[in-house]
């Protein structure tokens, strides 16, 4: 009940690549599916668009760069703006210099964030939000309103 199943689905994603201790990326990180990294990475980490994927950093990891992946799990340090358009669960040992933009976010006591905080809504939220603000149409859109103007 309340997110457990979205809990439970980030925490048992498959992850299909790794980047071990002690390995050095220069360059950007193109995935889909599941990336963890224990090393560094001097470039930005994104995923393909459209995908489901995931992107956790072990308390080893360190990147260089932005991060724009859909679900986040960190627990190494950032040094850029990170961008979790679904969701960002930030360990103990996390640290991020840099902005960090969200839609659903978890930050365990210890985390560190040396840059913003911005919560993205959801776009299904927005729609709902943005015809709500817009103005009502008449019932008979033929029919127009006059003015008398005396002199």
């Amino acid at each position: 009940m309340f997110g457990r199943k979205k809990e439970a689905k980030i925490r048992s994603a498959r992850v299909s690549t790794v980047i071990g201790q002690g390995t050095q990326i220069n360059g950007d990180v193109i995935f889909s599916g599941g990336l963890h990294v224990d090393g560094t990475v001097k470039g930005n980490v994104r995923a393909d668009d459209g995908t489901d994927a995931i992107f956790s950093l072990s308390e080893l990891g360190i990147i260089e760069g932005e991060v724009h992946v859909p679900r986040i799990i960190l627990n190494g340090a950032v040094q850029g703006d990170v961008f979790a358009s679904d969701q960002i669960e930030m360990a103990a040992k996390s640290k991020v210099t840099g902005d960090v933009t969200y839609r659903l976010i978890e930050m365990a006591v210890g985390a560190e964030v040396n840059g913003r905080l911005i919560h993205q809504e959801d776009t299904a939220n927005k729609l709902v939000a943005a015809e709500s603000d817009m103005p009502k149409k008449r019932a008979n859109p033929k029919v127009k309103e006059s003015f008398a103007v005396e002199s």
